[in-house]
This record gives C-alpha cells, structure tokens and sequence, in this order.
C-alpha cells in the first residue's frame, strides 16, 4: 500500500517510496534514493534538506499503516428491518475499453498535436507552455484510471516522423500504466506522467538536423544529443508546478544501476524509483518505436532487452512492468496456432501469454474474417500465440484496424 504522508509523520521502520514534497529553493534533486528509515537520525536529516512529503510503501517496511489511513468500514445508518434491506453501497459503472477508446483516440491525436507544437515553439526559443502539459497529463491519466488499455493501445501506431513527441505521450501513457499498476495514487502518477511528458523536451533546444537523422550518429554527435537533458532541466527548473520528482525523472532518465549512464554516471543508491521507471519506460517506447533510423522491435524483444541487462535497469521493477504490460501488450498484433491473426486486447495479470484477443484475419489464406473475440486463458481453450507479428508483414493498417474494431 502506498501512502503520502508528511514529514511530521514519518517514523523510523517506515519504507520511503519516494520524495513528493519539497521546499523550493533548495537542490531539488538532491533526496532521490528510497529505502527503510533506520532512525530518527535519517528523520532529522530529511528535515534538514526540506522535505515535506513523502510516498511511503507499507508493504515493504516493519510500521503499520496509521489508522487514520485504514479503509473505514462502512457505517450503516438505518436500521434493517424485515420491511427494509441494507442498499448496497454504490458502486461506480466500469468504462469499457470500446467507450474509452472513442474518448482516448481523439484525446491521443490532440496531445501529440498539442506537444509537437510545444516543440516547435521552443526550437524558436519560446518558453515551456507547463498549463498545456499539466493539463495533458491529467488527461492522460484520467483516461488511464478510467481504462488502462485504451491509451495503451493507441501507442503501437507507429509514425518515425513524428518520433520526437509522440515519444513523450507514449512515455507518460506507459508511466501512468505502470504507476498504476504498482500501486501509486492519482496523484502521484499525475506528477510522474507529467515527468514523463517533459523528459526529452530539452531536444527541442539541440540542433534538428542531428535529431531527425535517418543514420546512426557519431560519438561526437551523440556528446550533443546527451546535452538534451541539462537543456531539460533547464526549461523547467524553478516554475511553478515543477516537484523534486519531476526534475529528478528529467535529470537521470538516462542514469543506469552501474553508472555507465549520463549526465552523471551514478550508481544505483542514488536512483530513485521514479528515475529507475522512467528508465526502463524511456528504453522500451524507444526500442519499440519507428524513428528516422531504425525501424522499430516487437515488444516481447524489447522486454527480453530490459530483463537481459540487470546491470542497467532495476530487476525487480523490470519484472512488474512485463507483468503489468504482458508478454504481448494490448495493441500487439499476434498469430495464433490456428493460423489466425488477432488483436491483443486485454493482459492476463495471472497468466501473461494467454491474454483476451480479437480474431479478425486467415493468415494461411491472406482475408479478413467475422471479429471474434477470444478469452486464450480459459480452461477449455487450445488456441494458443505463437508469435507477434508487424502489421506491414501482412500490409495491415493498424490504425484503422483499431478504428474499425474498437469504434462503435
């Protein structure tokens, strides 16, 4: 369970998540490191460098949850009679992915518009628009904790043109996911989706040509491509709305376990969790995305990539993200044993190769058949995924293909 407290809380056995408060006007990014807090003396030193909240992890250190944090039971105010039955408490109607759908392909298109836009302003030297990416981030996760498949989908449409910004909206559509699905609050993944949505802004202030090119760049090249994350942090330090968190999510999304990453080269004891998601979240949508000079991997290959390289990405959180996005996330495109071709629909938590799909094409006869839909984790089903497959192999559109599937 995770829950933000105040400072004025804290109490040693407590297990710290991750810093969401802090007092402006110190180094920002300074408390990034998670773990068990030993004694009052880690208390005190906390204190001292100006936090005020923090996101505390229950399930992972020795102190129980406050009671005034426990799930109230609930109070029945009329006495039952045998004339009158208890009313169940209400119970809020659950979105389907077909109705969010609607909402989230429109609200996807609009925000890569919206942050395309944004870049092109700051390539000629305009501000950051931060309203505009706070109101994109509320969007995003809103629509997540609506439905967690449906912005998810929408980021296997792939455009190499476009990479730039469509990578953020992928990334913060991915970190909400993820955050979600650990555990953390509203909240909290709003600040993280917004870290998200600003890490690889600071490319807008480095040269295009470089950016855009369709080859692989030089070692000297590449020395100005690392300069995108000062050039980030640059962009938003110091404005409103700005948290630790997020400068810390824009600092070391490029930091790795060893220290081989950049700007820094730090090790693992001062990464945070949120800097270690952003990492593993910024690789996967890069490995998985068409950019000007390469075309992109399936995702079952860009997860074996994170768990192969435990020595740059944290293992354990690498191991939730395949669980939380599955071995073939939704969007994926998969052929099963019968010679079918279907769209992944919805993850299974439980069993991640046998998730809900879509049955929509004859691969041996090369046409589209009747959609139906397919449970692969029940009991009596034998059809099983053989593998994924890229929608241009069988010259499909996915784009369309969601829009005619998923659009009433």
């Amino acid at each position: 369970m995770l829950i933000a407290l105040p400072i004025s809380e804290l109490t040693p056995g407590m297990f710290v998540d991750s810093v969401t408060k802090q007092q402006e006007g110190l180094n920002s990014i300074k408390i990034k490191t998670s773990g068990l807090v030993r004694n009052q003396a880690i208390i005190k030193r906390l204190v001292t460098e100006g936090v005020l909240e923090l996101l505390i992890d229950f399930t992972k250190g020795d102190a129980a949850v406050p009671d005034k944090y426990r799930p109230k039971a609930a109070v029945v105010k009329e006495p039952v009679t045998s004339s009158s039955k208890a009313k169940p408490p209400a119970v809020k109607p659950a979105i389907t992915l077909e109705q969010e759908f609607a909402k989230a392909s429109i609200s996807f298109e609009q925000h890569n518009r919206k942050l395309q836009a944004l870049y092109g302003d700051i390539t000629t030297g305009l501000s950051v628009n931060l309203n505009l990416i706070d109101e994109m981030a509320n969007d995003i996760v809103s629509s997540v904790f609506r439905n967690t498949s449906a912005m998810t989908i929408l980021t296997r449409i792939k455009d190499k043109h476009s990479y730039n910004w469509r990578h953020m909206v992928n990334c913060a559509i991915f970190t909400a996911v993820f955050a979600k699905y650990l555990g953390y609050k509203e909240e909290a993944v709003q600040q993280l989706a917004m870290g998200a949505l600003l890490h690889d802004l600071g490319q807008a202030k480095l040269p295009q040509g470089i950016i855009s090119r369709p080859s692989k760049l030089t070692s000297s090249e590449m020395d100005i491509i690392k300069r995108h994350v000062a050039q980030g942090l640059g962009l938003v330090k110091g404005e409103k709305g700005i948290t630790p968190l997020i400068l810390d999510m824009i600092v070391n999304h490029h930091e790795r376990l060893d220290g081989s990453g950049y700007p820094r080269g730090i090790t693992a004891e001062k990464l945070s969790r949120p800097a270690r998601i952003m990492a593993i979240v910024d690789v996967y949508d890069a490995l998985t995305a068409d950019r000007p000079h390469q075309e992109g991997d399936e995702p079952i290959n860009a997860l074996r990539y994170l768990l192969a390289h435990k020595e740059l990405f944290d293992a354990e959180l690498v191991q939730h993200f395949i669980k939380c996005l599955g071995v073939h996330p939704v969007g994926t495109i998969v052929k099963l044993t019968n010679e079918r071709l279907a769209l992944v629909l919805e993850g299974n938590k439980l069993n991640p190769i046998k998730p809900k799909v879509k049955l929509f094409y004859n691969a041996k006869h090369g046409h589209h058949v009747t959609p139906k839909d397919l449970d692969l984790s029940e009991p009596d089903q034998s059809i099983k995924i053989v593998s994924s497959i890229k929608p241009h192999d069988y010259q499909i559109n996915l784009a369309r293909l969601l829009k005619e599937h998923l659009l009433n």
